[in-house]
């Protein structure tokens, strides 16, 4: 018999929302109704000449020996993409290809689906998994101008029955198979960036073995007026990496880099990495999640499929032993799992508001309270 654990999602609801791909299919929708739109979103960057990292992951996987010098390169290009950006792409990851087409075109299956078989995949009431939208708290809330079916991947007797097991085949099969690649280069980039920290690597097993992975699966249709919603709402991600792969051509990714939005241009055959709020906790702030957000545009629907690795529930986070001295004191508290998803949560995205919470006031801060 499985051990019951409860899962970061049972501790949060989100309230039910119309299908916003529907609402697009309207051939009279000229403008959008008030509850999508954002007056509060900054505005809509398209080019801007910064573009985030590359790394070549089959380099930092090289036989040690007179090819060391090209891994400790390619190793400080990664240490300086999580410390300074907080993202970056990832070419020669090992995933195969043919499963990831085959996810691609599994996806764009699904949002063509009926109404009616893709309604068997909605939200129930006190649920955050399934489709629909994420953190919606109330009725007077603004909404995103998408759809997304989120679910827990692994491990495996925490999905919902109605969810991945019940998805249609060949398209659950491949996604058994990407979740299962996923998880792997999940752990090939941990162990590399505690590497790169020069970290103890059981203070990053201890907290990332056996951890969760989920999925959110994300619908972006064209908008009459795309200046005035907002795909996803700016925010970091609460776990520990995110691994993003554009299903096809049109961007919409933005992050936020010195005060600037800048356009994030998926490369062919590449993931997109980001830093989670658990891993700057976990290597006590020498990288950092970073806020992005995703827009949209008036002619063609955007789709992707972000995979979150993320600690075991029942497991504790803080900083890393091995990386907190008297130089660099613990910037972050310690605090279970659960009770850290339980906040997550609970609450709307609202940037990183949330590990804001985790951190341990300076002397300084102590001395004016």
């Amino acid at each position: 018999m499985e051990p019951k654990v409860v899962t970061r999602l049972e501790a949060g609801i989100s309230l039910a929302v119309p299908s916003v791909q529907e609402l697009a299919k309207d051939p009279s929708l000229s403008k959008v109704p008030p509850r999508y739109v954002r007056h509060d979103q900054d505005p809509v960057i398209h080019s801007l000449h910064q573009e985030v990292p590359v790394i070549d992951i089959s380099k930092l996987l090289l036989d040690s020996g007179h090819q060391e010098e090209f891994v400790d390169s390619e190793l400080e290009k990664l240490h300086f993409a999580c410390k300074e950006w907080g993202f970056f792409q990832v070419i020669n990851h090992g995933v195969s290809s043919s499963v990831v087409e085959s996810v691609k075109k599994g996806v764009e299956g699904f949002f063509n689906m009926s109404a009616e078989e893709k309604n068997k995949f909605a939200q129930k009431p006190g649920d955050i998994e399934g489709l629909g939208q994420a953190f919606v708290m109330s009725e007077e809330q603004k909404l995103d101008w998408a759809d997304m079916l989120y679910m827990i991947t692994h491990p495996t007797f925490l999905r919902k029955p109605h969810l991945f097991p019940n998805l249609p085949t060949p398209f659950r099969d491949d996604l058994e198979a990407y979740s299962s690649e996923l998880q792997s280069l999940a752990h090939k980039l941990l162990h590399l960036m505690a590497k790169a920290l020069k970290m103890n690597r059981n203070d990053i097993k201890e907290v990332f073995d056996q951890g969760s992975q989920s999925m959110r699966i994300n619908y972006y249709p064209p908008c009459p007026q795309p200046d005035l919603v907002i795909g996803l709402n700016a925010h970091s991600d609460a776990g520990g990496l995110t691994i993003l792969l554009q299903i096809n051509d049109k961007e919409g990714l933005q992050i936020r880099k010195d005060g600037m939005w800048v356009p994030v241009k998926p490369l062919p055959n590449a993931f997109i990495i980001n830093i989670g709020d658990i891993l700057e906790i976990v290597t006590n702030g020498i990288y950092r999640s970073i806020e992005h957000r995703a827009t949209v545009n008036a002619d063609k629907e955007r789709l992707s499929i972000a995979t979150f690795y993320a600690p075991k529930v029942d497991g504790e986070l803080g900083p890393a032993p091995s990386l907190i001295s008297k130089d660099r004191p613990a910037l972050f508290k310690r605090i279970s799992a659960l009770d850290y998803f339980k906040g997550y949560t609970s609450k709307k995205l609202d940037g990183k508001s949330y590990i804001d919470t985790m951190r341990i006031p300076s002397s300084d801060e102590e001395a004016k309270i």
